[in-house]
């Protein structure tokens, strides 16, 4: 027991190395989801030569077929457009690095706890987000700290520094807000669990502590979180009202729960607001819609309008099939010439214009079945679960019409808990333990 105690902070490290990649000063070739992944295959690879537990199921080998697919669809359009942009060309690399890592992860998970669970990958990825976001906002009003960060973080961007805006250590941006809505969403779930354990009022107390620090200091990082917080807390007005969920008493518990930490998160962020500039700037930015619609009566949202300018579809037939081949920066284009918007191809950065524009509907279509054959593997794994995971990929559909990046490393680690059992699958899975 003490042991777990101790290696617990070890497992956050590598989680948040897993959930938020990033480079090392000293070590720019390889980021710490790659030096997971590495570890992550080289036990899998060993697991399968020994005959201990691991495999490579029939799910597993046709969700790998899907990411080909995305691959394969990425090579068709540079070859027939003859350009050289490869976005998504070694997605079937990127997709096995990203589950190597889950896969290095979930297993130290079971080495200390003797299991594995659903819950227990949960709360740490919970854990992490909260960790980022008590980081994020400690580096921008202690220096030491930010400079110590910034003395291993390197470059810039979703992975690194970017001044102006709040970061922790590989999360920062509209990247970090997708996994921070992912966290969200998680909570949300778990909740009504907890609440039914006769021992579950730490794990309440603790889910609603994170569920206030990510839905306020995520969206001051990246406010994508905004969607993740959204489908939450629709997901609990659901569980209130719906029969066999939780029952009375337990529904007016987690209201209780709720309103006691909503008001109390009401209470500190407005005093901070009011009694401190960065936090004002912050809050400010972070819930501008909000602001605006009580201050003007409109919803005004400077992300949104460039998102509305960036809603543009290819005009051609060919185009919409195959794409232009086109997905970074117009640079590549050497016969483009409007004026640059946002520094990418066709003045869009909106996600599903840029797969459009990019590999067209064969391409786009091919990468949302890879997306639904994800989903639907993790809902059969764990149907006590399921729900969650469907709501992850409206979640991921949903941020698809603002940014390109997708959340299958959310997905990953669930994966990861078919290919180290002992290859038992079926409809009535409820939670199996690894």
């Amino acid at each position: 027991m003490a042991a777990k105690y101790f290696l617990a902070p070890v497992i956050l490290i590598l989680t948040s190395f897993f959930y938020f990649p990033f480079y090392f000063t000293f070590l720019p070739a390889a980021n710490t989801k790659m030096i997971l992944a590495a570890a992550g295959l080289v036990l899998l690879f060993f697991n399968l030569a020994t005959g201990r537990q691991g495999n490579i199921n029939k799910d597993f080998f046709i969700v790998s077929l899907l990411a080909l697919g995305v691959s394969f669809v990425s090579m068709l359009t540079m070859i027939i457009n003859g350009t050289t942009d490869g976005a998504y060309l070694s997605y079937i690399v990127s997709m096995w690095v990203w589950t190597g890592a889950a896969y290095f992860v979930v297993n130290v998970i079971k080495a200390v706890h003797g299991k594995v669970t659903v819950e227990l990958v949960c709360l740490y990825m919970i854990a992490v987000g909260v960790c980022q976001c008590l980081i994020a906002i400690t580096m921008d009003m202690y220096a030491p700290l930010k400079n110590f960060v910034d003395s291993f973080l390197a470059g810039e961007g979703f992975m690194g520094k970017f001044e102006g805006r709040l970061y922790g250590i590989g999360c920062a941006l509209d990247v970090a807000g997708g996994r921070f809505a992912v966290l969200l969403i998680m909570i949300a779930f778990l909740l009504p669990s907890m609440i039914k354990r006769p021992d579950g009022a730490p794990y309440v107390v603790f889910l609603m502590s994170a569920f206030c620090i990510i839905a306020v200091i995520g969206n001051m990082i990246g406010r994508t979180t905004t969607v993740g917080l959204i489908l939450s807390v629709i997901y609990l007005i659901y569980v209130m009202i719906a029969k066999g969920v939780i029952d009375a008493a337990e529904k007016w518990a987690l209201m209780r729960w709720i309103l006691v930490f909503v008001t109390c998160a009401i209470v500190v962020f407005t005093f901070l607001y009011n009694f401190d500039s960065s936090w004002k700037n912050y809050l400010r930015f972070g819930f501008e819609g909000f602001f605006s619609l009580a201050e003007t009566g409109r919803w005004v949202v400077t992300s949104n309008s460039m998102l509305m300018n960036g809603m543009v579809f290819p005009d051609t037939l060919k185009t919409w099939i195959i794409g232009d081949g086109y997905m970074g920066g117009m640079s590549e284009d050497p016969y483009y010439q409007g004026d640059l918007w946002y520094g990418y191809y066709q003045g869009t950065d909106a996600g599903y214009s840029r797969f459009l524009f990019y590999f067209g509907v064969i391409g786009m279509g091919t990468f949302v079945a890879f997306m639904f054959k994800v989903c639907q593997v993790c809902m059969k794994r764990f149907a006590q679960y399921r729900y969650m995971f469907l709501l992850l990929l409206l979640l991921n559909l949903a941020i698809w019409v603002k940014v390109s990046t997708d959340i299958f490393l959310a997905f990953a680690p669930f994966l990861c808990f078919g290919m180290c059992n002992d290859g038992v699958e079926g409809e009535e899975i409820q939670e199996k333990e690894v």
